[in-house]
C-alpha cells in the first residue's frame, strides 16, 4: 500500500474510534412514584377472639351451622364446626341464634366526597369543568370525619368501601379503596395494597352536563368519539414512557391525566364504568378491546340481564341495585330479577349503594334480589347470595386475596349479626376490622364518633 494511503486510512480509523468513544451514554431512566400518597393505615389493636355456636356464611358460598370462627393477630385463624379448639386466653363469644359473615364491601360509594351534611361547600365528587378529568383523585376530596362512615359501620356492617368520583364526566378520575375505620386523614383509612380505580361514565350524564353548556359531547356518539380520542392520546403517552423506561435518555414531560390512563393501559388501575344500557355496555367492551384495557365493573348496570352471557365471557362484574330504577330514561328498562339473572348466567353480581342511606342496608337489598329471583324459579341459597356482598366486591376491587371471605389467613373483617342478616329487623351486633373490634351494640363506648359529630363545647363547658 502506498505510504500516504496507509496514513490516510489509519487517520480515518482513529477518527471513527474517537467519534464512537465521544458518544454519550443515555441517562438511566427515573421511575415515577406510582403512589405518591401512600396508605398510612395501621390496624387497631385486637385480642384473640372465638365466636361459637353461630350460623356462619363464609362468603364463598358455604354455610356452617353451629359454626366456630377464630380471630387472632388481625387475621382469621380458623373457621369450622363446634369442635374447633380455642387458643389459650381467647375471648369467647356465644353466637347462639346469631349469624357471622364477612364484612360487607360497597364498591360504589361517595361517602367523604359527598359527605353529610350535604351542603355545596362539601360537594366535592365531580370536577365538572371538562368531560375528561382523569387527573383528579377522589381521595383528595374525601373528608374522613363524614358521619356517614360510622353509620355504614354500625347499621350496615360495612368494613371496606370504594369511594368514587361522580359520573358527570366521561373520565371522572381515580377512586380510592378505604377500610371503614376512624382516622385523621384519608391516607390513614386507605386500604393497603388495593389498586386504584378509574371512574368512567357513558350515556346521559356526560352529554347532559356538557351538552347543556354548548360543549362536546352533546350526544352518545360524541361520548364515544371523545373517549376514543382520549385513549389514542393515552396510547401515545404510554409509548413515549415505555421507550424511556427501556432506553433511558431525556425524561418525557409528565401529564397527570395521561399518568392515570397509562396506569389503566399498564393493567395497574381498574376501570369502573358507570353504564346503564346493555347496548352501551357492549360498546364500552368493544372500546376496551380496541385500546387494550380491562373493565372491572359496570356500575349500576340496570340492563345487565340483557347481556349477562357477554359479561360472563368477558369476566366483568355488574354492580347493581336491587330495585332502584326509572328515574331517567336510561334507567327505565329495569327488572327486579336483574341481580339473580346475572348471577344465574355465571357472571359476577354485586349489590352496591351509591347512596349514604342505602349503604346502611345492603344486606336487605341482597335479600330483596334473592327473593325476586326465587319468585321466577332461580333458587339462590342464602349463603351463596352473600357472595354479592363480600366475595364479588373484593374480586372487583382486586383485594380478594386479602378480604371478602372467612378464609384462614385473610384479614379478620367480620360481622356478628343479632339475627338472620337478610331480615329487616336484624342489625350488626359486633363488627371487627382486621381483628379489632370497632363496634359493639351493647357497649356505648365501642362506637366510632368523629370530632365533627361531637360539635362545639357549650358555654361554660370547661372540659
Amino acid at each position: 500500500m502506498h505510504r500516504l494511503t496507509a496514513i490516510a486510512a489509519a487517520s480515518l480509523a482513529l477518527g471513527a474510534c474517537a467519534g464512537m468513544e465521544a458518544k454519550p451514554k443515555p441517562a438511566a431512566a427515573i421511575h415515577i412514584n406510582d403512589d405518591p400518597y401512600p396508605s398510612t393505615y395501621e390496624r387497631y389493636p385486637g385480642v384473640v377472639t372465638v365466636i361459637r355456636h353461630a350460623t356462619v356464611f363464609d362468603g364463598d358460598g358455604h354455610r356452617i351451622d353451629n359454626g366456630t370462627l377464630v380471630l387472632g393477630d388481625g387475621k382469621i385463624e380458623a373457621v369450622g364446626g363446634p369442635d374447633l379448639a380455642s387458643p389459650t386466653g381467647a375471648v369467647e363469644i356465644d353466637g347462639t341464634g346469631k349469624w357471622v359473615t364477612p364484612g360487607i364491601i360497597d364498591v360504589h360509594s361517595h361517602l367523604g366526597d359527598y359527605p353529610s351534611p350535604g351542603t355545596p361547600s362539601l360537594s366535592d365528587g365531580n370536577e365538572a369543568t371538562s368531560p375528561v378529568r382523569p387527573e383528579v383523585w377522589a381521595e383528595h376530596s374525601v373528608w374522613p370525619q363524614d358521619p356517614g362512615f360510622s353509620r355504614a359501620l354500625i347499621n350496615g356492617g360495612i368494613t371496606t368501601l370504594q369511594i368514587l368520583p361522580g359520573s358527570a364526566n366521561l373520565f371522572g378520575g381515580r377512586s380510592v379503596v378505604v377500610k371503614n375505620v376512624a382516622a385523621r386523614t384519608t391516607q390513614g383509612m386507605k386500604f393497603p395494597g388495593a389498586p386504584y380505580g378509574l371512574k368512567m361514565a357513558c350515556g346521559e350524564n356526560p352529554k347532559r352536563v356538557y351538552g347543556s353548556k354548548g360543549n362536546m359531547p352533546q350526544t352518545r356518539m360524541g361520548n364515544i368519539a371523545l373517549a376514543r380520542a382520549t385513549w389514542i392520546k393515552a396510547q401515545a403517552y404510554k409509548r413515549k414512557w415505555d421507550k424511556y423506561y427501556k432506553n433511558g435518555g431525556d425524561m418525557p414531560e409528565r401529564d397527570l391525566a395521561m399518568d392515570t390512563l397509562k396506569g389503566v393501559l399498564d393493567g395497574k388501575i381498574l376501570v369502573h364504568n358507570h353504564c346503564y344500557r346493555a347496548d352501551e355496555m357492549a360498546l364500552m367492551i368493544d372500546m376496551s378491546h380496541e385500546f387494550g384495557y380491562k373493565i372491572a365493573t359496570f356500575e349500576h348496570a340496570v340492563e345487565a340481564y340483557k347481556i349477562a352471557d357477554l359479561l360472563a365471557r368477558e369476566g366483568i362484574c355488574s354492580s347493581m341495585w336491587a330495585d332502584w330504577y326509572g328515574f331517567k330514561m336510561e334507567s327505565y328498562d329495569a327488572i327486579k330479577e336483574n341481580i339473580p339473572f346475572v348471577h344465574n348466567s355465571g357472571a359476577c353480581a354485586i349489590v352496591h349503594s351509591d347512596d349514604p342511606n342505602g349503604i346502611q342496608r345492603l344486606n336487605q337489598e341482597a335479600a330483596k334480589a334473592m327473593a325476586d329471583g326465587r319468585r321466577v324459579g332461580i333458587n339462590i341459597s342464602d349463603e351463596v347470595a352473600w357472595e354479592w356482598l363480600s366475595r364479588n366486591p373484593a374480586k372487583a376491587l382486586g383485594i380478594l386475596d386479602k378480604t371478602g371471605t372467612l378464609t384462614a389467613g385473610k384479614m379478620a373483617d367480620v360481622v356478628l349479626w343479632n339475627g338472620n342478616p337478610y331480615s329487616d329487623y336484624t342489625r350488626p351486633e359486633r363488627v371487627w376490622i382486621d381483628g379489632a373490634e370497632m363496634y359493639d351494640a351493647n357497649d356505648p363506648k365501642r362506637r366510632p364518633v368523629s370530632d365533627f359529630e361531637l360539635g362545639q363545647p357549650g358555654e361554660g363547658d370547661t372540659k
